[in-house]
């Protein structure tokens, strides 16, 4: 199969590409900045607001679908940058998607599209209406939009994470507090934001063996939950992640760290996905430690830039 890959330099982009090329796929990875260091792909730099050089990276490669990951993701900084985030991930996904007519296209959303959820009303399922409380959430709802107009597959990705993520991402962003203090670059003492939110996190292995499965089988114009079915709260994630390094840091609650609006909880449900022969196999702690053995100092770091509209 050949398989157009946006946002190749990412997180979930990279660990996607290396899949497929290890199974004998042939993949195109667009991207901007500089180049990733992925043997035995295609690499194209192109700007998704570039209309024009877009139509002609997807004609040059002649897909026989697309797995769109490029945007931006941070829910954070959408809320210092709205119109950035809308024209990014709204108007970059539309050119896309014009420029691949005839394509199978994957394109990647988010749980944060569902808002905030009474928890008796979760496990979140793909029918329910969408009420997004940030740019962010804001920017992939109405990315989707247009996405069903063109018959894309819609996959709502929960909070992916392991090795390879940014920095600028809570569960690395401890990692790296954590290993400075270790190594003696930082005072024991870790800074943080709202540890109450509970999330659906999934390990990026299980991320890359959905975004497959929807590669090869998904119903085209479906939409998908991507998640592990369970919730952890951001306490009990930093609970591992300090049992993990064997430190004893000082946690101090940073108000700057406090998102303009933060959900209580986001758990999915994912029996469309399930129905594809897709499972999460790997656990929360597998994905920590994963995340952990990669933190500068310990030997496997990759150093990853934040995904943006590569």
């Amino acid at each position: 199969m050949k398989v157009l890959i946006t946002g190749v330099a990412g997180f979930v982009g990279s660990h996607l590409c290396r899949d497929l090329l290890d199974r004998g796929h042939c993949v195109t990875g667009a991207f901007i900045g500089q180049e990733p260091a992925i043997d035995g792909a295609d690499l194209v730099q192109v700007d998704l607001l570039d209309s024009s050089r877009l139509a002609d990276v997807v004609g040059t490669a002649a897909p026989d679908g697309i797995v769109h990951l490029a945007g931006l993701s941070h829910v954070g900084d959408s809320w210092r940058q709205p119109e950035r985030y809308f024209r990014v991930n709204v108007l970059g996904s539309e050119n896309l998607l014009r420029a691949a007519q005839g394509v199978r296209v994957i394109v990647a959303s988010s749980a944060e599209v569902y808002g905030a959820v009474p928890e008796e009303e979760q496990p979140l399922t793909e029918e329910r209406d969408l009420a997004p409380m940030s740019p962010y959430g804001m920017s992939k709802a109405a990315m989707e939009r247009i996405a069903v107009c063109h018959g894309a597959t819609i996959v709502r990705s929960f909070n992916i994470c392991g090795p390879g993520q940014a920095s600028s991402f809570v569960l690395p962003a401890f990692a790296h507090q954590l290993q400075a203090i270790a190594v003696g670059d930082q005072v024991p003492v870790i800074r943080v934001g709202n540890l109450s939110a509970r999330r659906d996190f999934i390990h990026v292995d299980d991320a890359v063996a959905g975004f497959r499965a929807l590669l090869e089988r998904a119903q085209p114009g479906g939409v998908y939950n991507l998640g592990s079915g369970q919730a952890h709260s951001i306490q009990e994630v930093l609970d591992e992640l300090i049992r993990i390094s064997g430190v004893s840091p000082e946690v101090e609650v940073d108000p700057e760290r406090f998102r303009e609006v933060d959900v209580p909880l986001l758990v999915a449900s994912t029996e469309p996905l399930q129905a594809l022969g897709w499972e999460a196999r790997k656990t929360l702690q597998e994905a920590l430690q994963d995340l952990w053995d990669e933190a500068p100092g310990q030997g496997h770091a990759t150093p990853q830039t934040p995904t943006t509209n590569s």
